[in-house]
């Protein structure tokens, strides 16, 4: 049977089924890295006010190859565009594990930075589940996308627990690990059926509303608010979690578990929350993540105890879901398949830009404006107020705006 006689819903499913392979095994890097980069930064750097700046690394080359990156893919295919993340989130971890070896730190930013391209390209796994689905199905291919996050919330967390000190050098097996989880996962994109898009003469008429036109459109703008100051948020308290766990005594592995739990939050909902935007509607889920958020830094600001970390971060990762998810549904349905490689990519740089800022931030909050660890930890959450203000603003006159219209 023809690939074009089945029916999109069909081919969807598994596409999303391969992109959930790839979220869990590919994805399971991320939590490695942000589990051990800021504490690894922190014994390399020169000044601990730098310990988060790997972290940024990784951040800002997310946010300098996403509009490349989804132009490649525009034209090449996203097979083509997700092989190239895996490669370099193999290169990335290579020249950062030679960075630990050497015990340099710029050997280990320029991994980093390297490693973001492979962040950016994960980025790409939820849109590539629209792009031969139904808008009925959008929401939920989205969602299961993200769910394949569970597995890779296990997997990574755990595999720092085992690659953390299983060497000389701290992290170093960690880094190691990573490489081998690139290799292996690269193979699952020959799987994927997603057309590649078809070329446009140079001197062609634009197909479909220019960049400056969908950013023009009002839920568009606000759908790439919401994302930047959910993913930016989240990443800022994230960032310091680590840092602040130890540095209030505990293990590393202690950390892990941390962390472990929030990323299990990020995507465990996914499961539901297409559904749950189905049935009350995108602006009400994305409200409802921020209103979470909230509550995140509530609890964090309230203790520095185990459990405090625990319920935090539990609570940040829900209020992401919640909240990401929706703003990527509100994008993925306001404009069309010519349009995302124009849109999808400029949605990306904004986001990951602001997760840069947030992220360096986060180090500089957490280790040198504050007395203690506490006070640290608490500028940390209270820097989260006036961004969730802004979001939620951006929601309330998208409301006005439509009712006006």
């Amino acid at each position: 049977m023809s690939t074009l006689s089945i029916n999109p819903d069909q081919r969807a499913k598994r596409n999303v089924w391969v992109l959930v392979a790839a979220q869990a095994i590919l994805g399971a890097q991320m939590p490695m890295i942000f589990v051990t980069a800021g504490l690894a930064g922190q014994s390399l750097a020169s000044n601990v006010c730098w310990a988060t700046l790997p972290i940024s690394m990784t951040v800002l080359g997310s946010m300098l190859s996403a509009t490349p990156l989804s132009s490649f893919m525009q034209r090449y295919g996203r097979r083509a565009g997700f092989t190239l993340g895996t490669i370099a989130g193999a290169l990335g971890a290579g020249i950062g594990a030679l960075g630990l070896y050497q015990s340099s730190f710029t050997l280990f930013l320029v991994g980093s930075l390297i490693t973001g391209v492979y962040m950016s390209a994960q980025g790409y796994y939820r849109f590539a589940a629209t792009d031969t689905a139904s808008d009925a199905f959008k929401p939920k291919a989205i969602s299961y996308v993200m769910a394949g996050g569970l597995i890779s919330a296990i997997v990574g967390p755990q595999l720092v627990k085992v690659t953390a000190d299983s060497m000389f050098v701290p992290f170093l097996g960690t880094y190691l690990g990573v490489i081998a989880l690139n290799l292996v996962g690269m193979s699952l994109f020959a799987l994927l059926d997603i057309p590649r898009p078809e070329r446009v003469a140079r001197d062609a008429p634009i197909d479909g509303r220019s960049r400056g036109e969908l950013l023009r459109e009002p839920i568009i703008v606000v759908a790439i608010i919401c994302a930047t100051v959910a993913y930016a948020l989240m990443n800022l308290v994230m960032t310091s979690t680590p840092l602040a766990v130890v540095g209030r005594g505990f293990e590393t592995s202690n950390a892990a578990d941390v962390v472990s739990a929030h990323v299990l939050a990020m995507f465990a909902p996914s499961f539901f929350t297409g559904h749950l935007i189905a049935r009350f509607g995108v602006r009400t889920i994305v409200a409802l993540g921020l209103v979470i958020l909230g509550g995140a830094g509530v609890v964090a600001i309230s203790g520095v105890e185990l459990p405090h970390f625990f319920i935090a971060l539990i609570l940040l990762g829900l209020g992401w879901n919640f909240a990401f998810i929706g703003a990527t549904t509100m994008l993925a349905q306001s404009h069309n398949l010519a349009e995302r490689g124009r849109i999808q990519g400029v949605n990306d740089a904004v986001v990951f830009g602001g997760v840069t800022i947030a992220s360096l931030s986060s180090g500089q909050l957490m280790n040198c404006s504050g007395s203690d660890v506490e006070t640290g930890w608490q500028l940390v959450n209270m820097a989260m107020v006036p961004f969730l203000v802004l979001a939620g603003g951006a929601l309330i006159w998208l409301s006005l705006y439509r009712k006006w219209a």
